[in-house]
């Protein structure tokens, strides 16, 4: 099945087409394709601006929230720094007002100096490394033409990248696998330099030139594997993409990769000459490979997306050889690197040269999340919750792994909740065929063949919400919602058995997945698995829906982002999704779900550039966003306490003030969790307290919860006020000086209240932590002077209305 061409998002410019290394796995230099020779040395002038524009043109035209550029090479820091001034000017003046611009670079680091550091901290340009490991491994690969070593230079660059002056421009690492190298001393080089990120590479292959394996098997898996556990043993210090990748695979997300998963390429490459090329890596294929035919000067990216080269690696699952297609880990391999497919005869239409290689990783990696202990349910008496991950939360932040130990709790609730339901059920039917019966025996063969499919269901954020309601005896909430938690489950793992399930609102309600609209109001449907997709039978007709069937007026599946870092649920099918202060949206339109699309992918962005200290947790923690109604020109949003995971917002026209809804409403949802884990503070103390975000006075928990959700507030305010600009940056400035007193003052009538436990003591020790170095941050005397009269008018206003009402 062809699809439609994937606006380009990732551009790679290349600055200069020389490199002052000789690394002899280069697959610029050292592969296949000779087409550097006869290119300009450095990029010229007209080139730079012309990219530029077509990049500020394709973005345009598409409606992208962001557009990552890459400054590559050859080694781009040959180019000098007037040079890269000059393509980052052009790049920030195309793009001025268009979209949000992600510059990196990537460079050997042989050339790199406080010059180049002090010049991409003007233009907030990231740098990435190649470094291979120690010494001996890499100078393997990565030496001068001389033969000298190029690792005491890199060494020096990344000691000047770690200095707190540039820490910030610091992306990570870029570590190519040479089997020969022993897995733990690479791995352990690279750790000690305290990267943010590091990235472990397959070196370039195909069929006609296969990689070097010593000694048979799958030694590619196997050093990778080995270099797992020990980032495992290690507690996992920082993300490493290739094993998030498959991870996230594993658990239906998005890749980071493009070596792995399924999703569409949308990458190109601009030479120094203006010519557009496909990803380098196909230069490792042919002479030519890579070459479209176009360039910058008579061709649009649109033009280039729409290549058959470009094309044929958008095409997903139906663009991959059929025994790709019928292999089980298909989802997370996605056939491997293009390049990586290449035979003479056949082309790129083959599996990967890795292929085994692959299947060993992401099964060994499978097996690892499966064999890993699953912490118990949470038991009254001391939190499970890690003092470690205790103290990262109560900063106001919690990283992916603090996050995740929060969402193990919440499955082990929402498992005794279930039983509970089951319990009640049973106690108020002597019927054990019943639905809710039978249901109940499903999930228990399920809990025991696919515990992933099961969890996936019960960790929905509107589980835990029918639960509840259910056992509290609410309307529109009974014991039918085992039965559509049965059926989702067992339709994501494959399962053909029959279920029964409610008829709702003239609706089949199936968790995670979506809806399937019947017709009439009460009654059963029976929802059977295939291997094509699921049937719903209900009054006499029997619907089909196919694996890949788009939405339909019948059909509405659960909408899905999937973004760099980041897979979101869009809900607006699940019934339970109305316990937000706000009414919720009803079923969204093609348009306005599209530009929640647009506006959540921007947002994020946004939230990975400028708030990377919270993104690791909402990434891991926050899976749903429910529309909401708002009121004309009011910016609305809601957390739910039993709903872990989701956040209801009504959407914004401006994608800064979604990301702060995004980063405010995910603070409840994270504090909502620690409190199910640990006793913060004193039930008893009915204390009402001035809380100067709202019109009425808040109990104690209330002002926790809005003292830790501003910390975000805050914080989201004192880095816009340096990257926003005019009056809105001065309206940040603002904005932060009156969010951070606040919040300070809030945490101390918290640490005074004398009803905090010694947990709660603690929580309220971290945030104090957080907040108080930015009361020392200097703001300018006019938005110091806004900021006091802003919280003037508001005490004012709540004690006149407290002195009305007493």
């Amino acid at each position: 099945m062809d699809r439609s061409p994937v606006p380009l998002r990732q551009f790679v410019l290349k600055v200069h087409s020389r490199c002052d290394l000789a690394c002899d796995h280069c697959y610029v230099y050292e592969h296949a394709d000779t087409s550097w020779r006869g290119r300009p040395r450095a990029v010229p002038d007209e080139v730079l601006v012309r990219t530029a524009d077509r990049i500020a043109e394709h973005a345009a035209a598409h409606g992208t929230a962001a557009v990552h550029v890459v400054l590559h090479g050859g080694e781009p820091l040959l180019a000098g720094p007037a040079r890269l001034r000059r393509a980052a000017e052009e790049l920030h003046r195309a793009l001025d007002g268009v979209c949000a611009l992600d510059l990196r670079i990537h460079t050997n680091g042989v050339l790199l100096d406080e010059r180049f550091l002090d010049l991409f901290a003007e233009f907030g340009v990231k740098v990435g490394i190649s470094l291979d490991g120690d010494r001996t491994a890499n100078d393997r690969h990565r030496r001068f033409a001389d033969g000298r070593s190029s690792h005491p230079h890199v060494l020096r660059a990344v000691g000047l990248l770690r200095r707190p002056r540039y820490r910030h421009l610091f992306a990570g690492l870029l570590c190519t696998v040479d089997v020969r190298n022993d897995p733990a001393a690479v791995h352990d080089a690279l750790a000690e330099l305290d990267p943010p990120r590091v990235d472990y590479l397959l070196p370039h292959a195909t069929w006609e030139q296969p990689p070097p394996r010593p000694g048979g098997g799958t030694p590619y898996a196997d050093w990778l594997l080995a270099v797992l556990d020990r980032w495992d043993g290690q507690g996992r210090p920082f993300p490493v993409r290739v094993f998030d990748s498959v991870e996230r695979t594993l658990r239906g997300g998005s890749s980071l990769t493009e070596s792995l998963g399924l999703e569409p390429s949308d990458l190109v490459v601009v030479e120094t000459d203006g010519t557009l090329e496909q990803a380098d890596s196909l230069k490792t294929a042919f002479d030519g490979a890579p070459a479209t035919g176009l360039d910058v000067f008579s061709h649009t990216f649109d033009e280039a997306s729409r290549h058959p080269g470009m094309l044929a690696r958008t095409q997903g699952l139906d663009g991959l050889a059929a025994e790709c297609r019928a292999c089980p880990v298909v989802r997370s391999c996605g056939g491997g690197l293009y390049a990586h497919r290449y035979r003479a005869g056949s082309g790129f239409a083959n599996p990967s040269v890795y292929c085994g290689d692959l299947m060993q990783l992401i099964t060994g990696i499978r097996d690892r999340l499966a064999a890993a202990p699953v912490p118990s349910p949470p038991q009254p008496g001391p939190p499970v919750l890690p003092e470690a991950h205790l103290d990262e939360l109560a900063a106001g932040f919690g990283g992916a792994e603090a996050v995740r130990s929060l969402a193990r709790a919440q499955l082990g609730i929402v498992r005794e909740l279930l039983a509970a339901v089951r319990q009640r059920s049973a106690d108020l039917s002597a019927d054990r065929s019943a639905p809710a019966a039978a249901a109940w025996e499903l999930l228990t063969a399920l809990d025991s063949d696919a515990p992933d499919a099961l969890d996936a269901v019960l960790a929905h954020p509107y589980t835990r919400a029918w639960a509840v309601r259910c056992l509290e005896g609410a309307a529109g909430a009974d014991a039918g919602g085992l039965a559509e938690v049965a059926a989702a489950a067992a339709l994501r793992a494959g399962r053909d058995e029959p279920v029964r399930v409610p008829v709702r609102g003239g609706a089949v309600r199936l968790p995670t997945l979506g809806r399937v609209l019947v017709g009439g109001d009460g009654g059963e449907a029976v929802v059977s698995g295939g291997p094509d997709g699921f049937t719903v039978a209900a009054g006499g007709a029997v619907l089909r829906i196919g694996r890949d069937d788009p939405p339909g007026d019948r059909w509405h599946p659960v909408r899905r982002l999937a973004a760099p870092g980041w897979t979101v649920a869009l809900e607006d099918t699940d019934p339970y999704r109305d316990g937000h202060q706000w009414p919720v949206a009803g079923r969204l339109p093609d348009g306005e779900a599209e530009a929640w699309r647009a506006g959540l992918a921007e947002a994020w962005e946004l939230i990975g550039r400028e708030l990377p200290r919270y993104a690791p947790g909402l990434s891991a923690g926050l899976s749903t966003v429910t529309p909401l109604e708002a009121p004309a020109g009011q910016d609305v949003s809601a957390a739910v306490r039993q709903a872990f995971g989701a956040v209801g917002i009504a959407r914004p026209g401006r994608a800064d003030v979604l990301a702060l809804l995004l980063v405010h409403e995910f603070q409840h949802v994270k504090l909502g969790a620690v409190l199910d884990l640990a006793d913060l503070h004193d039930p008893e103390d009915t204390r009402l307290h001035y809380a100067p975000w709202r019109e009425d006075p808040r109990p104690l928990e209330g002002l926790l919860q809005g003292t830790y959700a501003h910390i975000a507030v805050a914080d989201f305010w004192r880095v816009r006020r340096h990257t926003a600009r005019g009056a809105a940056a001065a309206e940040a400035e603002v904005h932060f000086a009156r969010w951070r007193r606040h919040t300070a003052e809030a945490v101390e009538v918290l640490a005074g209240s004398g009803s905090l436990t010694p947990l709660g003591m603690r929580f309220a020790e971290g945030m104090r932590a957080t907040v108080a170095p930015w009361l020392e941050e200097p703001v300018a005397p006019e938005a110091a002077r806004g900021a006091r009269l802003a919280a003037q008018r508001h005490r004012e206003a709540w004690q006149a209305r407290a002195a009305a009402g007493s």
